[in-house]
């Protein structure tokens, strides 16, 4: 078991402090669900996480299995086993799909064993083509170029068939459900499970409880100003289903808690 360990986090970006002392576990084998309004720090925290420049770690740790990885790169970072599922991903015109993860899989390999001369094309095509299988997916898809001209849906089926290569020990999927519809939910999140086990840690980002009636999370945590601020089982993303997130501000608001103390 591999355990991501998120202790006493601090975050700036341009000098204004977003995440604000959190603390977080996730073993693999568990999927978490992480859930709050806007502006409130969740895709702070999973680009924090990754090691994205323009995020500072200001105070606290990121680790992995015991290794603080907060000064590594974000190549480091994805090499020792962390996946960012990205919420608005980017086209790249003239890289094939499958290009793309031959390259990305042959240098986690070469990160992990120094000799390692990659796996060989005809070995990648059959993971690939199998990969897709599971993933009930079109193998023309890998002869696309990244995301250009994608949808909606397929942008993230494109994430979830990278996850399902790069076989990471953590999966993070920032706001994956945004600009999709129904039935997009339920592929990708078919996909999603279908990868799920004692090897993958997750940790789901949304605002809706829709991404979680197909990902069923061990964990429901809420964040809120930059803290997170409750923890619960599957039914506390129905309680904010069921009443919003008013009932968060009232109680966890700072500018509301210093007046009741005033």
């Amino acid at each position: 078991m591999s355990r991501l360990e998120i202790k006493n986090l601090y975050v700036g970006v341009d000098g204004k402090e977003i995440i604000k002392g959190l603390d977080l576990v996730i073993n693999t084998g568990e999927v978490h669900a992480l859930m709050g309004p806007n502006g409130t720090g969740k895709s702070s925290l999973s680009n924090a996480i990754m090691g994205h420049p323009n995020y500072e770690i200001t105070q606290g740790q990121v680790l992995i299995d015991g290794v603080d990885i907060s000064e590594f790169s974000t190549e480091e970072r994805s090499h020792l086993g962390i996946f960012l599922a990205f919420q608005y991903p980017v086209a790249i015109p003239g890289v094939t799909l499958a290009n793309f993860l031959r390259v990305a899989v042959n240098a986690k390999l070469k990160a992990i064993d120094p000799e390692s001369k990659g796996m060989s094309l005809v070995e990648f095509r059959k993971k690939m083509k199998a990969t897709m299988d599971l993933l009930k997916m079109d193998h023309a898809f890998g002869g696309r170029y990244l995301n250009d001209g994608f949808s909606g849906g397929e942008k993230k089926r494109a994430e979830i068939l990278q996850l399902a290569m790069l076989e990471p020990k953590f999966a993070i999927l920032d706001e994956t459900d945004s600009g999709l519809d129904i039935d997009a939910i339920r592929i990708v999140s078919e996909g999603v499970n279908s990868l799920a086990g004692d090897n993958l840690g997750v940790l789901v980002i949304t605002h809706y409880q829709r991404m979680l009636n197909y990902i069923k999370p061990d964990f429901v945590h809420i964040l809120f100003d930059g803290k997170i601020v409750e923890t619960g089982g599957p039914e506390l993303a129905l309680k904010l289903e069921e009443h919003g997130y008013d009932w968060v501000r009232d109680e966890f608001d700072p500018i509301e808690v210093d007046l009741q103390k005033a």
